[in-house]
């Protein structure tokens, strides 16, 4: 199965804080605050959430389409993902604005300050999906990840006319939404991704309980961090998949990018939801381990290895048609 990822196509300045957060705000001081943490380091990478998806599909062969905007910038970040098996004609390049910058700190605890210019992602509207989903190129599904918030209602509202399945991916633009465009975003979703945060501010803004949430969509993926992930769907129980223990952090940046393109490359291949809870946290524990959003390997076997050492022999066996003969 195909999958198109819209959403935010970015460069990301990382940055590290060796000290916590919590030791500089001051409780009485909240209020008025006015900081500047001095970083250690800069890395400056590849990233945006569509992007990060659609590098850890490409990973598994998949050749995902991806679609957003970006400036004439975007060059040679283009050849970068079209090496590692990304379609990018569903990129439109903004003739007036650059690429959308990432900025990030990340404190020894792994909490993140950061700042989002959006730049060409203002112009993602523009892209048409029904221009794009034509003959054999017509995907199976339709990831609409964070972009700029009119970008993905209508194209979650192109979804439905096209009678494409959709998954929701909300994420960090759940702060910009208000609780109608939320509703709109995610009902009839055939999956919902969102972490423990996020889950909670979900629920917030649609006004929904947990089962009404569930009654709106297919499946409700909500990751927990060290904690693994939670697969939910109306009328069973709550499937809890734990994470890889031991991992050792470099960067948490992209880390849940990686798990939904870990998740999604298995569901695409028809593997059972608990070994795909598995193989995302498997890569997602990869990604983990690398400073950058794309700076890890998908090695096949190396993913297959650790999903057998974490979940129990045999455990990359219902993931054949995602890993190959590898598992």
């Amino acid at each position: 199965m195909r999958i198109a990822v819209t959403g935010s196509i970015a460069t990301d300045h990382l940055m590290v804080f060796p000290g916590r957060f919590a030791d500089q705000l001051l409780p009485e001081q909240l209020a008025h605050v006015s900081l500047s943490f001095l970083v250690d380091r800069l890395e400056v990478r590849r990233g945006g959430v569509a992007a990060n998806i659609a590098f850890g599909l490409g990973g598994f062969g998949m050749s995902p389409l991806l679609v957003g905007a970006v400036g004439t910038d975007f060059a040679e970040y283009a050849v970068w993902l079209k090496e590692h098996g990304v379609d990018t004609a569903g990129v439109r390049v903004s003739a007036e604005r650059q690429t959308a910058r990432f900025l990030c700190i990340t404190d020894d605890d792994a909490n993140q300050i950061a700042a989002f210019y959006a730049g060409a992602m203002t112009e993602a509207y523009d892209i048409d999906l029904r221009a794009l989903f034509t003959g054999t190129e017509r995907p199976g599904l339709v990831l609409i990840s964070p972009d700029d918030p009119s970008a993905m209602l209508r194209h979650t509202a192109e979804c439905r006319e096209l009678v494409v399945p959709f998954a929701a991916d909300p994420s960090q633009q759940l702060a910009r939404l208000d609780g109608g465009q939320v509703r709109d975003l995610v009902s009839g979703a055939t999956w919902l991704f969102t972490n423990e945060y996020e889950a909670a501010l979900l629920r917030e803004r649609t006004g929904w309980s947990r089962d009404e949430v569930l009654a709106a969509v297919g499946t409700w993926v909500t990751t927990l961090g060290e904690k693994g992930v939670q697969v939910e769907r109306a009328g069973a129980p709550p499937l809890v998949v734990p994470a890889v223990p031991g991992t050792e952090t470099a960067d948490p940046t992209g880390v849940g990018d990686a798990f939904r393109a870990g998740f999604l490359a298995a569901v695409s291949h028809r593997a059972p939801l608990e070994s795909a809870a598995r193989l995302g946290c498997a890569l997602a524990s990869v990604a983990l381990g690398a400073v950058g959003s794309q700076s890890y390997d998908s090695d096949l076997a190396q993913l297959a290895g650790i999903v057998e050492r974490t979940y129990g022999p045999g455990a990359a066996g219902p993931l054949a048609s995602v890993l190959g003969e590898l598992s």
